[in-house]
C-alpha cells in the first residue's frame, strides 16, 4: 500500500506552539509535539532588562520560528510519517497578535538599534496598554456614526490592530515611521513559510475593522492623530486571502527549518479559535463552538447578518466562506483561574489537595460542585 498523504497543522498559542500531523484520508490525528516559547510573555521586562509598564504583553518572534524548527520534525517522528508524505501545512495564531516589520518581513526588534525599544516587539493579544487609544477610537466612531462600529457590538478592543498601532505612533514615533508593515503574526508566520504576504480574511475582519471591502477611512484615522491618516495605505493594506485557500508554497528556507518538502502548499493563516469550528464539524448555520483555554471564545456561523451588543464581531466569511461568522466570549478565563490558584489558594486547601492526590483546580472544582448556583 502506498504511503498515505498527510498534512501538518501548527497552532501558535500564548505560551507555546504545537504541531499536529493529520492523515488526509480520514482526518485522523497521528501525533503532535509542543515547543514552549523560551521568552514566554514579556510583561515585566525586555530580554535586555528594559522595564515594561503595567498592562504590557510582548513576545519575541524568533520563538515562533523555533516552533517550526523543533515541534514539526518531532511530530513527524512521533507519527512515523516520512516528510515526503506531507502535502501541505496550515497554521493558526492567537489574535490580535501584531508586530512592526520592514518590507521584507524583518521584525524591528531584530534590528540592533531597536532591541531595547518595547514598541519594536510583537504585541501579544493580551497587551492591554492601548486602552486609552481604544477608548478614543470608540468615542470618535460613536460620535461620527461610523458604519462599522455596530459590527463589533458597539466598541473595539484595546487588543486590536488600530489601537495598538496608534499607541506605537503616539509613544514611539520613530518605530512607527520606520515600520513598513504592521502585520498580524498569523500572516507573518505564513509570510515566513512561503515568502508571500497575504492578509487573512479572519484577522482583517475581526481585528482590523475590515468590513464590506474597506477599512476605517483616512478621515476617521486622521481625526485621531494627523499622522495616522495614512496608516491603512502606508502600513496595513494587503491583498486579502480567503480562509482555506493557498497562500503560496514552502520556501527552501522554511523547508530546511521544518524538514518538510520544498514546494508543498502553505495555507492562508487563521485565528486559533476560528479554526476550531470546522475541526468540530460545526459548519452549519446556528452551530456554536466554545473554545475554552487561556481565554474562551464562542464562535458561530450564520446565513443572516445581525448586530449583537457587546459581541466581538461579525465578519463575512470570517469563519467559513459564504457565511457570516460571529465571535464573542471572555478574554480572560484560564488566566484568571491560574492567577487565583497562584495568589489566593489557602495553605489548608493545598495540604488537603495534596493528600487527596488532586491539583488545585481539581480540589476547587470538587468543592464548587457541592454548592448551589450563586452560593
Amino acid at each position: 500500500m502506498p504511503e498515505e498523504p498527510c498534512v501538518v497543522g501548527v497552532d501558535f498559542g500564548t505560551l507555546s506552539g504545537r504541531a499536529v500531523v493529520v492523515r488526509v484520508r480520514d482526518g485522523e490525528e497521528l501525533a503532535s509535539a509542543e515547543h514552549v516559547y523560551p521568552h514566554a510573555v514579556l510583561d515585566r521586562e525586555l530580554p535586555d532588562g528594559t522595564r515594561l509598564p503595567p498592562d504590557w504583553a510582548l513576545q519575541v518572534p524568533s520563538d515562533y520560528i523555533d516552533v517550526l524548527r523543533t515541534a514539526v520534525p518531532e511530530a513527524l517522528a512521533r507519527a512515523s510519517v516520512a516528510p515526503e508524505q506531507v502535502i501541505g501545512i496550515g497554521t493558526d495564531f492567537t489574535a490580535c497578535t501584531v508586530l512592526p516589520v520592514l518590507a521584507d518581513g524583518t521584525p524591528l526588534c531584530e534590528l540592533p538599534e531597536y532591541t531595547a525599544r518595547p514598541h519594536a516587539y510583537v504585541k501579544l493579544w493580551r497587551h492591554h496598554a492601548a486602552q486609552g487609544q481604544a477608548d478614543r477610537i470608540n468615542a470618535l466612531a460613536a460620535e461620527t456614526k461610523e458604519p462599522w462600529l455596530q459590527r463589533y457590538g458597539g466598541k473595539i478592543s484595546s487588543e486590536w490592530e488600530f489601537a495598538k498601532a496608534l499607541q506605537v505612533l503616539e509613544e514611539d514615533s520613530e518605530i512607527y515611521d520606520h515600520m513598513e508593515r504592521w502585520v498580524e503574526a498569523a500572516d507573518w508566520i505564513v509570510w515566513r513559510l512561503c515568502g508571500t504576504y497575504v492578509r487573512n480574511a479572519c484577522t482583517a475582519g475581526y481585528k482590523g475593522q475590515y468590513q464590506d471591502g474597506v477599512y476605517p477611512s483616512a478621515t476617521h484615522l486622521g481625526a485621531l492623530h494627523p499622522d495616522f491618516a495614512g496608516f491603512v495605505t502606508d502600513k496595513l493594506d494587503q491583498p486579502i486571502g480567503q480562509l482555506g485557500e493557498p497562500a503560496g508554497t514552502l520556501t527552501a528556507e522554511a523547508a530546511a527549518w521544518t524538514g518538510l518538502p520544498e514546494g508543498i502548499t502553505v495555507c492562508v493563516g487563521n485565528v486559533d479559535a476560528h479554526v476550531t469550528a470546522p475541526a468540530a464539524a460545526a459548519v452549519e448555520p446556528g452551530q456554536m463552538v466554545a473554545i475554552m483555554g487561556t481565554s474562551t471564545c464562542h464562535v458561530m456561523s450564520s446565513d443572516q447578518l445581525g448586530t449583537v451588543p457587546g459581541m466581538c464581531g461579525v465578519v463575512d466569511g470570517g469563519i467559513l466562506p459564504g457565511l457570516w461568522g460571529y465571535e464573542a466570549g471572555q478574554s480572560g478565563v484560564g488566566d484568571i483561574f491560574a492567577w487565583f490558584v497562584r495568589t489566593g489558594f489557602p495553605a489548608e486547601y493545598a495540604e488537603k489537595a495534596a493528600a487527596a492526590g488532586q491539583t488545585a483546580h481539581e480540589y476547587l472544582t470538587a468543592l464548587a460542585a457541592g454548592q448551589k448556583v450563586g452560593e
